[in-house]
């Protein structure tokens, strides 16, 4: 599958990437990792904490897959409201949805003290506003449910809006406890770690077929085969090229990047921006000054077609931005791109094992929280692996039809 169209922007960012070996003869592991973008890499990290021997493979280079289009927005809330979560799960499961995301963002703020490699992650505010004044409502419902259950939330009216922001906006959702991260630095970092504690690493090996035995699962590559007790398939959106999830959508996605800027505009706390209306744009600064804008959603096409899109979606980007903040006008986008994006139909991403796969496992964190889930699935497999029980599973169920069942303790 071809993922990605236009100029990327991470891969200037580190200078000198490790590289890894090709697989070239037959190896065995207690579990195989199978892709190495942000899916494969946190759960590659947790395994080599755990003491498990693994190996990670990738058909590309680490990190060049859909990992070098992610944007970095780490976030608690997500693309479906804890409201609406509530409304979909039950109270119960809607939080707990929310409660683990809660957590991944934690543990994602906490990687930069226990890797090598700076993964250029750092706390931030978020700012969502409602795009028209009838979404209102909704988010003030948002606001009372957040701040019900524990949440950072504050309810912002135009005028605290208009004071520290260049636009004005109905009303506002503000929260302390986000983040942004550069995915390619972070990718690489996770890896690298753990690497450096043991997993075995292989670049530019592509898993060709699998044999599913009773005892595990045997990998064939080009040049050997891997013998591995369990698998966990990483592979993101190219994961529907081997089974077709019923739930999944795939779309294109553009994102933008501006040159430094000489002068920030009005911007409290170079927080996130994003926006109540579904397809959302996004916003977000860099450490070097530039402005990434993200969004315009659209059908998903061939290649071709998404690259010629890649020219009039940057412009529909550069003018939102422009919009928001006028004072930037004229600013100039040095990278822009699309990319194949996932979601599923409920909202959540699918995680966990699946009946025609024995041995097996699988991330794919689709949405527009894709790290967090990633981290939340790295947490949850790994346990899991390790033979502990981890009923929260269940709610990310690949099989699962409806509302997923109440865990069972």
């Amino acid at each position: 599958m071809n993922l990605n169209s236009g100029q990327l922007p991470w891969g200037n960012t580190l200078q000198t990437p490790p590289a890894y070996p090709t697989l070239q003869e037959d190896i065995h592991c207690d579990c195989l990792v199978i892709g190495a973008g942000m899916g494969g890499a946190m759960a590659s990290y947790r395994l080599s904490i755990s003491g498990a021997d693994a190996v990670l493979i990738d058909k590309r280079m680490v990190g060049s897959g859909s990992s070098c289009a992610n944007t970095g927005l780490l976030q608690i809330s997500n693309d479906k409201s804890l409201t609406s979560c509530m409304h979909t799960f039950g109270q119960e499961q809607g939080l707990l949805f929310y409660k683990l995301c809660q957590a991944g963002v934690r543990s994602i703020l906490e990687l930069p003290s226990q890797l090598d490699i700076d993964p250029h992650i750092i706390p931030r505010g978020s700012l969502l506003y409602a795009s028209v004044p009838e979404d209102v409502p909704a988010l003030r419902q948002e606001y009372e449910n957040l701040i019900a259950h524990g949440f950072d939330s504050e309810f912002w009216e135009t005028d605290q809006i208009t004071s520290v922001y260049s636009f004005s906006k109905p009303a506002a959702l503000y929260s302390h406890t986000d983040a942004e991260t550069n995915p390619f630095r972070t990718v690489h970092s996770l890896v690298a770690k753990a690497a450096a504690g043991g997993v075995r690493v292989y670049e530019q090996t592509e898993a060709q077929n699998y044999e599913f035995t009773a005892d595990g699962v045997i990998c064939h590559t080009s040049n050997g085969r891997i013998f591995a007790k369990n698998v966990i398939f990483a592979m993101g959106y190219e994961t529907q090229e081997m089974k077709k999830d019923r739930g999944a959508e795939l779309i294109n996605t553009y994102a933008i990047m501006t040159r430094p800027l000489q002068e920030f505009p009005k911007w409290h706390e170079r927080s996130l921006i994003w926006e109540t209306a579904r397809p959302y744009l996004y916003f977000r600064s860099t450490p070097d000054g530039r402005i990434i804008a993200g969004g315009k959603d659209e059908q998903l096409t061939d290649p071709e077609r998404r690259e010629i899109r890649v020219l009039s979606q940057s412009q529909r980007l550069l003018e939102e931005l422009e919009a928001l903040f006028p004072e930037i006008k004229g600013v100039e986008v040095e990278y822009a791109w699309g990319a194949v994006f996932g979601s599923t139909r409920d909202g959540l991403p699918y995680i966990g094992p699946h009946p025609q796969f024995p041995h097996c496992y699988f991330i794919e964190g689709y949405g527009g929280n894709g790290t967090v889930y990633s981290m939340i699935a790295a947490e949850l497999l790994t346990d899991t692996i390790a033979g502990k029980s981890r009923p929260e599973l269940e709610l990310f169920s690949l099989t699962r039809t409806s509302k997923p069942s109440p865990p069972s303790h």
